[in-house]
């Protein structure tokens, strides 16, 4: 075997597996925390009756594409708390990580408000209709105070993660779930609160794991003699690393979005089980993100300490095992699909749908992996304008995919099995040909020793 190009920057292979490892297995627990939720939702909500899980799903689609704009929190703290770790600087590190969370507390304040006031109308532009309408108003609007401690909680993972410590979150989120579950269990079936139990349940939950995020950056600022109060610079500085974040964000759940348009013409049934794919997918696609919130941490500290060479080497090893993950969890779920409507619903056609849906997702999970781990890579990196322009043209590639789904007339199985073709495999393919393009070159690496 050649020696490597940087022999005087890298650790041993067996030293950075390691390394990743420390940091992507509780990564894992601590991100499907937040799809553990959504299972948890579902399949308590998901017994009340198919209304109700539609309801939940149009009101989940809403929610989750304004708290996920809001990802640039955790995702713009990470690197720039990194980087400062790698140049040894702590007291800057943590000044990053509290205007990270001052930043979360305005923004989140400012979108409840917003988000209660303006419930129904945003339902009624996703075609909610009358039962489906009501529970969908009243899960969103009840969803509201936990958005707030939401963005709290992205920040405070963010800074956290930074620091090389993804094993906190993983207890908070841990504690978290459990707290959730036994919540909306009493609220839902104990009190009758129907989707608003659900609902107030999870807000409960997510401001107990906001308060020990808070918490916790307060005492690390203070045992340090950096101030509490925010800097203005820093505040902005953040914001312009999360406009282009935003952005890519933005074509994200624009995508989402549209296939939830598309789906809800194609009936209450497809509606219902696309939710439930929907959330399976986002489970898997949080487990996947391990690798890139590793790849958040490790390359932001590589190329702030300069070290270009390990942040290459460290890439290719991340890459592989994504890719690796994916098939993995590619074939468990195949198995699992015509057995997996059970634990959600007890309607056979729902049920008949999803496995379809879920097939279609197995078949796209080694080319998620490849996506999820080049994306850590380059918001690791800071290459963030690229990110987002990136995001505009795979938009613009799935929109006619998803238009010709949508002419094509197909409805029942075969309209949900279309519909996840385009967005699992289509989709996918076009965010995996420009992060790979990207990837080959140089120019991310530049950017990030900056």
């Amino acid at each position: 075997m050649p020696p490597s190009p940087y022999p005087a920057e890298l650790p041993s292979v067996a030293a950075r597996r390691r390394e990743i490892l420390r940091l992507a297995l509780p990564a894992f627990g601590a991100l499907i925390a937040e799809p553990l939720f959504l299972l948890a939702d579902a399949a308590i909500v998901g017994h009340l009756g198919v209304a109700e899980l539609a309801g939940v799903g149009l009101a989940s689609a809403v929610l989750h594409t304004v708290v996920g704009l809001m990802v640039f929190l955790a995702y713009s703290t990470t690197p720039a708390v990194a980087r400062a770790i790698g140049n040894g600087q702590l007291p800057r590190a943590l000044a990053a990580g509290r205007d990270g969370v001052w930043l979360a507390l305005l923004i989140g304040i400012v979108l409840a408000a917003a988000g209660f006031v303006a419930a129904e109308p945003l339902l009624d532009l996703m075609g909610a209709r009358g039962e489906v309408r009501a529970f969908a108003v009243d899960y969103l609007r009840w969803s509201m105070p936990g958005l707030v401690a939401m963005l709290l909680i992205f920040a405070g993972t963010g800074v956290l993660r930074g620091l090389q410590d993804t094993r906190t979150p993983l207890l908070v989120a841990s504690a978290g779930f459990t707290l959730n579950v036994l919540l909306n269990l009493f609220l839902v079936y104990g009190l009758h609160w129907s989707v608003a139990g659900s609902a107030i349940g999870t807000s409960i939950a997510q401001w107990a794991m906001a308060l020990v995020y808070v918490v916790m950056v307060q005492r690390n600022a203070r045992n340090h003699g950096v101030s509490l109060l925010p800097d203005w610079r820093g505040i902005r500085a953040l914001s312009k690393v999360g406009s282009w974040l935003m952005l890519r964000t933005l074509s994200l759940r624009i995508a989402i979005l549209a296939t939830v348009v598309v789906v809800t013409a194609q009936g209450t049934v497809n509606l219902a089980a696309h939710q439930l794919a929907m959330t399976v997918f986002t489970f898997l696609a949080f487990a996947l993100d391990a690798l890139a919130i590793a790849a958040q941490a490790l390359i932001g500290k590589e190329l702030g300490g300069s070290r270009p060479g390990a942040a290459r080497e460290l890439t290719g090893t991340m890459v592989r095992w994504g890719l690796g993950f994916g098939v993995l969890t590619g074939i468990l779920l195949a198995a699992a699909a015509p057995w997996a409507g059970l634990l959600f619903t007890s309607d056979a056609e729902v049920q008949s749908a999803l496995t379809l849906a879920l097939w279609v997702l197995a078949a796209g999970q080694p080319l998620a992996g490849y996506v999820f781990v080049l994306d850590g890579v380059l918001i690791g990196a800071g290459d963030v304008k690229y990110l987002a322009i990136a995001g505009v043209v795979n938009l613009a590639v799935y929109l006619p995919l998803l238009l010709a789904v949508r002419q094509s007339g197909a409805e029942g199985g075969a309209g949900l099995l279309w519909l996840w073709a385009a967005f699992s495999l289509g989709y996918m393919a076009a965010r995996a040909l420009t992060l790979g393009l990207r990837a080959r070159t140089d120019r991310w690496m530049v950017l990030g020793a900056h």
